[in-house]
């Protein structure tokens, strides 16, 4: 499995910036699809984007397309979440997720594809 460790939580007025990075170790980084997540006090765990082993391939939640964006550096072993224009709504821990098939061609929304998760990091958002 990998080491995944997510950085750039915080607390930002309504309408903010944040950019969150996802560090990962432990295994070949480039080969995996990668994840991110989001979970709320009082709500279950849901996807927020993905993106290929390649960089190619990228899927969003619908409600977040044109907010957020996903990229990786396979050179840095790093993920990030550029999320902008936040809403109270999205407060909650983002979580990182390494896929748990090497090379998927596209990206999965599905938690249970993932096999590996960071501790995650809190984003709240003031109105």
């Amino acid at each position: 499995q990998v080491q995944l460790v997510e950085s750039g939580g915080g607390l930002v007025q309504a309408g903010g910036s944040l950019r969150l990075s996802c560090a990962a170790s432990g295994r070949t980084f480039s080969n995996y699809a990668m994840g991110w997540f989001r979970q709320a006090p009082g709500k279950e765990r849901e996807f927020v984007a993905a993106i290929s082993w390649s960089g190619g391939y990228i899927r969003y939640a619908d409600s977040m397309e044109d907010r957020f964006t996903i990229s990786r550096d396979n050179a840095k072993n790093t993920v990030y979440l550029q999320m902008n224009s936040l809403k109270p709504e999205d407060t909650a821990v983002y979580y990182c997720a390494a896929d748990k098939i090497m090379t998927r061609r596209r990206p999965s929304d599905d938690l249970a594809d993932f096999n590996s998760w960071g501790q995650g990091t809190q984003v709240t958002v003031s109105s």
